[in-house]
């Protein structure tokens, strides 16, 4: 089994984020550190700032009794105190349990008892009656402390009973007085912090059954930031738009690698203000799931089909665009009348894309699921880099990335320095190893024992390959292969990808086919895109009759025809159906990254795949 690591080098000078975190506030204070919505208003934070609010979270921990590697959860969106207060978890030696703000009830409970949290923070009053629900199947969990919200006050005066709640105001304010009778409590703790200490519980939402608990060590995030530093994929004149789940270790990466950058970080969950925001902040980076990519690139496809003078100069900057993107794929920088010509089609079109994410974006990093090859070339050709990456919780998310300076479409890029890869000779299944791999699964030592070998290598169940250049190209997961009664077997994301490619109406595709005698597709549509052609050709029918309709259908099958083409005649969709609405995280049928729950969905709509292959005969050859 070869084995593939990174050429670059990285010096590893991290032990912790935490102590990461106090050097960066000692030795720029007064840079800016944060930015984040009130109201309607951005404000901004210093790096001092965010360190005093951090230190006096940690020693208002410190003062509620948290000892060494005790969990204390969080369950909120994406915002400046999510942040905040997984660094002052950290600061005061404690390990953080991230739970989804997404979960239910019966989720949170789980997670919270199986992980033995002993303190929580939650957002508001609505994930408060999460916890309240279930508090009976919680006698670990000792303090509630709100972020937004008065707590319980009620329940205090009316019993005497110590309250189960208290804000964040007052866990600072506890903290500052801990503080003023010991000024090197949190510091002496920060001090003592050892590498092999436990740092995050992230548990993983799954495609199927329970989640499981990753257990990450301080050594984890702290390779990671030190090689997030080595590759320079931020540099301290950014400014990073950060949207991402923060439960996430995509968030948590990404927060690793400002703290050691010292860039400006501009924090805002709520999906529905990305697009507002973007022309706010004018970030120079963001990260994001293939689903953003997709969904832009198939607004700006449906919002040049004008006909016309406009539509002719779109098509024309677009080829334009793509003979560009070549040479620089090769290598090379266009001359000469290219350059010319791509500075006009800049101006008249690819200028107006790039506003649209605020004007200076130097490149966008996409991970958590694959992305269209097409999709990221579209946006290459109109002067917009889409670095995609690759990782696991398991391995603290950063494992694989594309470059700036060196980068393969269709690829996840180069290990991450201090990454070594190897293919196992059987079936090509990726393995890794890298000091960001987890220690194991929390109480779960028959999964661990599957997923790590006895010398430390992760098996990550993703199938891929290498080129003779170092990328790693992920052709399928290993449980997610389909194989026909014909024998033949199929990588389903490799279909889906294509037709979410091609169609601009497509939301999402859920390939099936295994043990059955052809391929078929079960296939959303996006709102949007669809009612907007709907509005033109079914007189303004509602959402729910439209995706119904034969008209829907003969719009989806020509594009279904298209890939067809280009695929193996075992592998091509010989029929679909249309889904009644799109799927959605509440309805547990896609995880909170964004990625299908492909059993969940089959299940789902059983009837309607068993109705398409009903006194079928055909083959799958």
């Amino acid at each position: 089994m070869p084995e593939s690591e990174s050429p670059e080098r990285i010096q590893r000078k991290t032990t912790s984020i935490a102590q990461l975190f106090a050097t960066r506030v000692q030795e720029t204070p007064d840079r800016q550190a944060y930015r984040y919505p009130v109201g309607e208003d951005w404000r901004s934070m210093t790096w001092r700032q965010a360190g005093e609010r951090v230190k006096a979270i940690a020693a208002g921990l410190l003062s509620l009794g948290l000892h060494r590697e005790e969990r204390v959860g969080i369950l909120s969106n994406t915002r400046l105190e999510w942040l905040l207060c997984d660094l002052g978890i950290l600061s005061a030696g404690g390990a953080t349990t991230t739970v989804y703000p997404s979960s239910t009830p019966e989720e949170c409970a789980y997670i919270l008892a199986d992980s033995d949290t002993k303190y929580v923070f939650v957002e508001d009053g609505k994930q408060l009656e999460k916890l309240q629900q279930h508090r009976g199947e919680l006698p670990k969990l000792a303090k509630v402390i709100l972020i937004d919200g008065a707590g319980d006050k009620e329940e205090k005066s009316s019993n005497g009973a110590a309250s189960w709640t208290m804000t964040l105001a007052e866990l600072e304010t506890a903290g500052a007085t801990h503080l003023a009778k010991d000024p090197r409590a949190v510091d002496d703790v920060i001090k003592g912090i050892q590498g092999e200490h436990l740092a995050t519980l992230i548990y993983t939402s799954g495609t199927t059954g329970k989640p499981k608990g990753v257990r990450l060590l301080h050594e984890c995030w702290a390779y990671t930031a030190d090689a997030m530093e080595a590759t320079k994929l931020i540099t301290a004149d950014d400014v990073q738009y950060l949207w991402l789940p923060m439960s996430h270790s995509f968030g948590k990466v990404l927060m690793a690698g400002h703290i050691a950058s010292g860039s400006v970080c501009a924090v805002d969950g709520r999906i529905p203000k990305l697009v507002d925001n973007l022309s706010v902040v004018k970030p120079t980076l963001m990260a994001a799931v293939p689903r953003i990519f997709e969904k832009v690139y198939n607004k700006i496809l449906e919002g040049a089909k004008q006909g016309g003078m406009k539509q002719r100069i779109f098509e024309w900057a677009l080829a334009t665009g793509k003979q560009g993107s070549r040479l620089r794929q090769a290598g090379k920088e266009p001359g000469g009348f290219l350059s010319m010509k791509l500075g006009i089609a800049n101006k008249l079109v690819f200028s107006k894309i790039k506003d649209r994410f605020g004007g200076r974006v130097r490149y966008f990093i996409s991970g958590s699921a694959p992305l269209s090859r097409d999709i990221a070339e579209f946006f290459h050709a109109c002067g917009i880099l889409i670095l995609e990456g690759y990782g696991l919780t398991e391995s603290s998310a950063a494992s694989f990335v594309n470059r700036p300076s060196k980068y393969s479409f269709g690829s996840v890029g180069l290990p991450m320095p201090g990454t070594v890869l190897k293919l196992a000779p059987e079936d090509k299944e990726i393995l890794m190893k890298s000091p960001g791999i987890m220690q194991g699964y929390h109480n779960l030592p028959d999964q661990t024992a599957e997923s790590l070998t006895e010398d430390g290598w992760l098996r990550t169940g993703d199938i891929g390959e290498v080129d003779d250049d170092g990328f790693l190209r992920i052709t399928d997961r290993k449980k997610d292969l389909i194989k026909t009664s014909g024998g033949k077997y199929i990588a389903p994301q490799h279909i889906e990808g294509k037709l979410k490619a091609t169609c601009p109406y497509i939301s999402q595709v859920i390939i099936h086919g295994d043990k059955r005698n052809f391929v078929t597709a079960l296939v959303t549509l996006d709102e949007e895109a669809t009612m907007k052609w709907a509005r033109e050709k079914l007189d303004g029918k509602p959402y729910g009759e439209v995706v119904q309709s034969d008209a829907a259908k003969s719009l989806i099958s020509p594009y279904i025809d298209e890939v067809n083409k280009q695929l193996a005649k075992y592998e091509t969709v010989k029929q679909f159906a249309i889904l009644p609405k799109d799927l959605s995280v509440d309805e547990g049928e896609l995880t909170p990254s964004l990625k299908v729950k492909r059993k969940v969905v089959e299940k789902k709509y059983a009837h309607l795949l068993d109705k398409m292959y009903e006194g079928s005969l055909a083959s799958a050859d």
